[in-house]
């Protein structure tokens, strides 16, 4: 989850179908990642949460969101991924194996 938040901060010009495109890509390896028994289902609960804020993002930014305040958002999930990472270990390497 940290790779996928990193590489939309990385963004220059963040759009809101960049976001969502990520937010996709994290909804369908959760899925995959659950039912090929590479994460927990409690991971899997717990990685949706940064999928939905992401959809959130997305909609700031189609809304006109000031660029700092989507940075901040950013910031947010980047915090809650590293955490979601300490308690679920291997949840990133696992998201991206297929990137």
């Amino acid at each position: 989850m940290r790779t996928c938040i990193d590489l939309l901060m990385d963004v220059p010009h963040l759009t809101a179908s960049v976001v969502r495109e990520e937010a996709e890509f994290i909804t369908n390896r959760l899925e995959t990642c659950r039912i090929d028994g590479l994460i927990t289902n409690d991971a899997f609960l717990d990685a949706g949460v940064i999928q939905g804020a992401l959809e959130m993002i997305a909609n700031h930014l189609d809304m006109g969101v000031d660029t700092v305040e989507i940075r901040e958002l950013l910031n947010q999930q980047l915090s809650r991924a590293k955490k979601l990472e300490e308690k679920h270990n291997g949840l990133d390497l696992a998201i991206e194996l297929t990137r």
